[in-house]
């Protein structure tokens, strides 16, 4: 690592901090803030040099304090479906091999949706995720979590051309207009990094994502849901997968600390909880697990009086998993219930399975750090 201040990932208190301590003048500082802000988010230049209205001698002290590098692509690969997934290599905290992470792109008609990580493995061990059989390495920092949205906009072309100043790339040409939350990793045992990039990503002044394009999506931890609502206010989206606590402690091992009944009350007190903001509730159809008409009616039950939206998501298989997904059949009926209970349940259509990319297919390589290594991340659940 190069031991320079990341300036990606800071708020912009801390971007005026950082400038301050390298003497850029105090008269200079708002200036110079906004400056750099347009720069990253807006134009997504990953070199100070190209940062064409500042001078030169401030770019030299900019270059020789701070970064604002990418991470690596080790690899790229492109489904049949056009759906594109990264393997990035960030620096690790002075271990010697850096940790990787994976990252989607899954196009669609109306809409670009980009599938973000927030940890490097997972350790809520899941049992039909195979995120969950890679043990958790370490959390992502902010920064982290944007740059896989930068790096993504770099190489689909999604940012304009920094030669052309007087030309922004208009929302409904963008190629990414929604990111989730729901890549490698539990969003909601990194808070407060989690917090500061979604922050960012929706500045207005920046990358300027709506905040109702952008879904967090969580396997139930109770304790940090309201704060999600208050504290970030994007759409939220509950990996629930089962209508009992026998069934979803096999699932979802979380809902041993966080039950059914303490998480949908957590959902029903979500701050700006409508109609027009509904929770989206996820539920992965197991053949015979969790599939069955009763299984849909007390789903239907358990979630009465909720605004919500239930995305019935086809099981994607791995190697290892003896879970098989529901059959066609039996999802459309499963579907059919919820519909007539004046739910909107969408089943949603695998994308990027011939290269590993749907939901819960995202895995790396790196390996849990030794405790030592680990004393500074906050990883415990």
């Amino acid at each position: 690592m190069s031991g320079k201040t990341p300036l990606i990932g800071l708020t912009r208190d801390e971007i005026a901090a950082a400038l301050q301590s390298v003497d850029v003048p105090l008269h200079q500082i708002r200036m110079r803030l906004t400056q750099l802000w347009h720069w990253l988010y807006v134009r997504g230049v990953s070199s100070f040099d190209d940062m064409l209205n500042i001078s030169d001698k401030l770019r030299k002290n900019l270059i020789e304090h701070f970064s604002i590098t990418r991470p690596k692509i080790i690899a790229e690969q492109i489904s049949n479906d056009g759906t594109r997934k990264w393997l990035l290599r960030f620096p690790s905290f002075g271990a010697e091999n850096p940790v990787e992470i994976e990252t989607v792109y899954i196009p669609g008609e109306e809409r670009g949706t980009l599938c973000i990580s927030s940890q490097v493995g997972c350790l809520l061990n899941c049992s039909f995720c195979y995120t969950g059989t890679q043990r958790l390495v370490r959390n992502l920092t902010a920064e982290e979590i944007l740059t896989q949205l930068l790096i993504a906009r770099d190489c689909l072309g999604d940012f304009p051309d920094i030669n052309t100043p007087g030309v922004i790339v208009p929302r409904k040409r963008r190629k990414i207009s929604n990111i989730v939350m729901m890549g490698m990793g539990e969003p909601l045992y990194n808070f407060d990094a989690v917090k500061k990039a979604l922050l960012i990503a929706s500045d207005r002044e920046g990358l300027s994502l709506s905040r109702r394009r952008i879904t967090l999506s969580t396997s139930g931890v109770v304790p940090e849901i309201f704060r999600v609502g208050k504290e970030i206010g994007v759409m939220l989206a509950i990996s629930l997968h089962a209508v009992n606590d026998e069934l979803r402690n096999t699932l979802v091992p979380l809902n041993k600390k966080y039950p059914l009944a303490e998480l949908i009350k957590a959902c029903r007190n979500y701050p700006g909880l409508s109609n027009a903001r509904r929770i989206t509730f996820e539920y992965v159809m197991l053949k015979d697990i969790n599939d069955s008409i009763e299984d849909a009616q007390r789903l239907v039950t358990l979630l009465k009086g909720i605004p919500a939206k239930i995305n019935l998501i086809p099981f994607n298989s791995w190697l290892g998993t003896s879970y098989q997904c529901s059959d066609w059949k039996q999802i459309e009926c499963f579907a059919d219930v919820i519909n007539k209970a004046g739910y909107a349940s969408p089943i949603r259509k695998p994308r990027g399975r011939d290269i590993l990319a749907a939901c819960g297919q995202l895995k790396s390589q790196s390996k849990q750090f030794k405790i030592g290594q680990l004393q500074d991340q906050k990883i415990g659940v």
